[in-house]
């Protein structure tokens, strides 16, 4: 199983990517150096939004579409 998943940062900026193993991602984003260089500097970080995919390739494609979408697109799908 894959998540999808959208990180608000302390500086209330949005990041996102996907993951096997969704505590342990998040937990690297605050606390380790394994954490992407974006959120280190930006710590600490929330979970927003989560959802599941069958494999990578589902999740990947789904990662891809929404790091295109604005802010605001991000805020909406965060939301609802």
């Amino acid at each position: 199983m894959y998540y999808l998943y959208i990180l608000k940062c302390a500086d209330e900026t949005l990041y996102t990517g996907i993951t096997v193993d969704l505590e342990r991602r998040i937990k690297e984003h605050n606390t380790s150096k394994l954490g992407a260089k974006y959120t280190s500097a930006r710590r600490p970080v929330k979970l927003v939004y989560s959802k599941k995919f069958r494999n990578r390739s589902t999740a990947s494609k789904a990662e891809s579409r929404v790091k295109g979408l604005s802010r605001e697109e991000k805020l909406e799908m965060i939301e609802s």
